[in-house]
């Protein structure tokens, strides 16, 4: 018997009558092939290929690079298909069946140095790309068409080890597709950030930006200057309390929440993520965000200290290095080559962002600066300490990058601008002929809330649900191919303010960083249609679930009906699981296993706050998402 469900409000209870059958909308899309990002081309072939204990990786070189690409590929068959396969390096390179191919020979070079070609036969796989770091993007394509249990389930082996045949050609929008990480908010341990950069590698992302120095951290290492880590990275210990809410130091209070990374952690930081395709590009900020180096070093300043080390928001941006004082430079150049010695990049960071420039207006080092090198202000005394710093970069035959803030005052002429207030930083550089890094806090601020309902998420602050990152429009840039030309790619931001555990940032990570990875490696034809886009991620929540990454709960697929109405509404609920149960309450309560289950259209006559939590068969319960809906006498 179908049913309809009526909410009669007087009564405050919900009757059974007739109705409707479930949807069948989530299992009819685990059909689709789910990758994410979306591939350039994707055809789907019949047939399967069937691994078994004699498949074998074969490559047509014994170069080490394609070696280790080839055990990357091993062990994400070993890990998710549960076979050990042998690899067999051969410059004879005689393909047989049965078996993967990885060859850099006879590919098509207009797929670039990231692009790869895969075909997978019902008797072999080919994976062929015209350089290595194609290959390992193929690799994380394949790690994605492993089938994967879904949640109650379990896959005997032969369920794991089956691959659909299909043919895709597939390269990156953007050469430059980031992500950032700040630890001096919040020092994150080693391990967590080769995590980190697993992630980035896993959705094709390839630039790691480290956030290493701020007001409440310096992370790195520094040699000719010791205090800056044995001072610096430490602070009074406030764990727990809301980052605005943090109070100040007090006098005489003990230090001992922080860390920092060794000069040795870092190269082996660098080292891994060399071998998974990732650069790593340090910023270290200048001439605001500097309490925790002018706690160490108050000379630096324009007031000479002594100050208290930040334990949070307060007190944190009042100070800055003094423009006016050559021993300044003089130390920042000391930092930076030590810092170029760690990390190969082509770019360094240098923030240039919010300069509280009160404390130059007051120091007479600094107005001496403005006169004598005819300088309009102040403004345009932070652009003569980024044109400087920017000319020392170059000399090394590094590239500056800066937030948009460097545009005030005028420009470095190499520098490269990275537009977080908005796109109109953006759009000014690239017009103005600058390279560009779009990283707008409005699309891809990942620190920011995920849901309206603040009470149900981590304290922080704004709003990004992940609808709000895949609405990213390059054509909302509104410049000419030639201006385009100077987007260097897309670059996404984590800031810990707000987040003190790893297992707090993959939850602000997942799932908005696979909508960030899709915008910057997708063309757009591919990257645009939004439902897709969650069809391929519902088993990516498996994929997940199997890694144990701790991610945001999917709002449900959608919830049908309009919220005002004037005689009866009908709501429909499409889940965003698969084998989830839906949940759902019309009295005020909180949905739970015990409430009703729901199994067709929902008729509402009268106003109701609809409260929906989905239930997975492993138990994990979703956050409960409420919708109003209101009657109103027609007109």
């Amino acid at each position: 018997m179908k049913t309809r469900i009526y909410l009669t409000s007087a009564l405050g209870v919900l009757v059974a009558l007739f109705g409707f059958s479930p949807s069948t909308h989530a299992a009819e899309e685990t059909n689709v092939l789910s990758i994410v990002p979306n591939p350039v081309s994707v055809e789907r072939q019949k047939g399967e290929f069937v691994l078994d204990p004699e498949t074998r990786i074969l490559l047509d070189s014994d170069d080490a690079e394609m070696k280790d690409i080839a055990g990357c590929l091993r062990d994400v068959l070993k890990a998710q298909a549960g076979i050990l396969i042998a690899i067999s390096p051969d410059p004879s390179f005689k393909p047989e069946s049965n078996s993967f191919w990885l060859t850099t020979k006879a590919s098509d070079p207009a797929l670039g140095p990231e692009g790869y070609s895969l075909e997978i036969a019902m008797d072999f796989v080919v994976l062929r790309a015209p350089k290595p770091a194609g290959l390992f993007y193929g690799v994380q394509t394949l790690r994605q068409l492993i089938p994967v249990a879904a949640p109650g389930q379990t896959l005997k082996d032969e369920q794991k080890r089956v691959l659909p045949c299909v043919r895709i050609l597939d390269h990156p929008q953007y050469a430059w597709r980031g992500l950032l990480l700040d630890v001096s908010r919040h020092f994150l341990p080693k391990p967590f950030i080769k995590q980190y950069i697993d992630y980035l590698a896993m959705n094709k992302l390839n630039t790691f930006h480290w956030h290493l120095t701020d007001s409440q951290g310096w992370r790195i290492e520094i040699k000719k200057y010791p205090k800056l880590t044995e001072v610096g990275a430490w602070r009074a210990d406030r764990s727990g309390v809301a980052w605005g809410q943090k109070k100040p130091e007090q006098a005489g209070e003990a230090r001992r929440y922080g860390g920092f990374y060794t000069q040795d952690d870092i190269r082996e930081i660098v080292a891994y993520a060399r071998s998974r395709y990732v650069t790593i590009v340090p910023e270290i900020e200048m001439p605001g965000h500097t309490m925790a180096a002018l706690v160490a070093y108050p000379q630096f300043s324009c007031e000479g200290g002594p100050y208290p080390m930040p334990a949070g928001k307060d007190g944190a941006y009042y100070h800055n290095y003094c423009a006016g004082n050559d021993a300044t430079f003089a130390f920042l150049e000391d930092v930076l080559t030590e810092v170029m010695a760690l990390f190969p990049s082509e770019f360094i960071h240098v923030g240039g962002d919010e300069v509280d420039k009160a404390a130059w207006k007051k120091c007479s080092k600094c107005q001496a600066r403005i006169r004598d090198e005819g300088l309009k202000g102040e403004a345009e005394l932070q652009s003569y300490f980024i044109k400087r710093m920017e000319k020392f970069l170059a000399s090394k035959g590094k590239r500056l990058v800066g937030w948009d803030e460097i545009l005030e005052g005028g420009i470095a002429p190499g520098a490269v601008v990275m537009s977080w207030r908005g796109i109109e930083g953006g759009v000014t550089a690239a017009k103005s002929g600058h390279d560009v890094i779009m990283s707008p806090n409005s699309f891809f601020y990942l620190d920011l809330y995920q849901s309206k309902d603040k009470e149900q998420e981590p304290p922080t602050y704004g709003l990004l649900p992940l609808a709000q990152v895949y609405k990213y429009d390059s054509d909302a840039l509104n410049l000419s191919p030639e201006e385009s030309r100077h987007i260097l790619g897309l670059h996404g931001c984590l800031w810990t303010e707000s987040v003190e555990t790893p297992k707090q940032a993959e939850y602000m990570l997942f799932p908005r960083l696979f909508a960030l990875a899709e915008k910057a490696w997708s063309p757009k034809v591919r990257g645009s249609d939004y439902s897709d886009f969650l069809n391929r991620l519902i088993t990516q929540y498996d994929r997940l679930d199997a890694m144990g990454i701790h991610y945001r709960d999917p709002d449900l697929r959608e919830v049908k009906g309009l919220s005002v109405f004037t005689t009866e509404r009908v709501v429909e609920i499409i889940p965003a699981r698969r084998n989830s149960e839906i949940h759902c309450t019309l009295d005020g309560t909180e949905p739970m296993r015990t409430s009703p289950k729901y199994t067709g259209p929902i008729f509402l006559r009268e106003s109701a706050v609809l409260r929906v939590r989905e239930i997975l068969p492993t138990g994990r319960m979703s956050k409960v998402q409420r919708f109003v809906f209101e009657r109103k006498p027609a007109k």
